[in-house]
């Protein structure tokens, strides 16, 4: 059995390589960034990767690197291990070609029980996690942006995307001022109390424009 674990936090790897090894593992390989993960996934071709989602600079950019692996390699399992358990992004998260999905604040034999059930080729997702996810897909989607610029939506999107203030402010063609200040104003209009809240209302955005 051969499996990548991609994560920047050098705790989490330790963790997840001792639980990994308890489950009898005999391969496992670290990267701690997107851009590694998917090098070190085409070198090794694991059977599983289990990645988090969120990267310094990079908020929910582990998506893309999820997205990318199962276009390659649908055969491959993936599970995510991530902080994050609001429904909308665990169900994009699945969407994209996870497998499973388990909360970093579970204890470690949970980590062990996902893993095993993602190695059978079994699903897996903890059962209230699930219930939330079935009611934000069974939701009505009315348009909660209505009140923002076209560019300010804009801005929203590339959130939504992972991208970062000074990436935003390059694609766009602005400053990062601008970017920063605009943030600041849907922040107000639609009731965020920080920039990880915004974050979530752009994923929860893109969710139902698909």
């Amino acid at each position: 059995m051969n499996v990548l674990v991609v994560d920047d936090h050098p705790i989490v790897l330790q963790g997840c390589r001792r639980v990994l090894e308890d489950a009898g593992v005999e391969s496992v390989h670290e990267a701690t960034g997107i851009v590694a993960g998917y090098r070190s996934f085409h070198r090794h071709r694991p059977d599983i990767v289990v990645a988090d989602l969120t990267f310094q600079g990079a908020a929910l950019k582990g998506l893309d690197l999820i997205r990318r692996i199962h276009a390659v390699a649908p055969e491959t399992r993936i599970l995510v291990f991530s902080m994050h358990d609001d429904p909308v992004i665990v169900a994009r998260a699945l969407d994209s070609g996870a497998m499973g999905y388990v909360l970093k604040d579970t204890a470690s034999a949970e980590l062990h029980r996902a893993f095993e059930r993602v190695q059978a080729g079994e699903p897996y997702l903890d059962p209230a996690l699930a219930a939330e996810v079935a009611l934000v897909r069974a939701a009505p989607r009315p348009d909660p942006l209505a009140v923002l610029t076209p560019r300010e939506r804009q801005i929203l999107a590339l959130l939504g995307l992972g991208r970062s203030h000074g990436a935003i402010a390059e694609e766009l063609a602005v400053s990062y001022k601008t970017v920063a200040n605009a943030c600041s104003q849907m922040r107000n209009k639609l009731g965020a109390r920080s920039l990880a809240d915004l974050i979530r209302i752009a994923v929860q955005a893109a969710e139902r424009a698909r």
